[in-house]
């Protein structure tokens, strides 16, 4: 069974003109997905990190350590996106 690593990836969520967003992240640059709706948000973040890590592993390259977090043993400042009426 694989280890869970807690991450905190930088994310761009860019509006397209069609609907929908694209999302890429300026420190994991392989890391490109779309979605319709941002209820998909976090799933298709999760399967596009998925296949970076992936990708990274077959070619050799080292995910950047900067990225992974104390995994719970240390507090996590994140910003999550919320979708409220104002």
């Amino acid at each position: 069974m694989k280890t869970k690593t807690m991450m905190k990836i930088p994310l761009i969520l860019e509006p397209q003109e069609e609907g929908g967003w694209t999302i890429t992240s300026p420190l994991v640059p392989e890391l490109v997905t779309e979605i319709d709706g941002l209820e998909d948000l976090s799933e298709r973040v999760h399967d596009a990190l998925a296949a970076v890590i992936e990708l990274y592993a077959d070619i050799g390259k080292q995910f950047p350590t900067n990225l992974r977090t104390a995994n719970g043993k240390a507090p996590v400042l994140f910003e999550s996106l919320v979708m409220a009426e104002a």
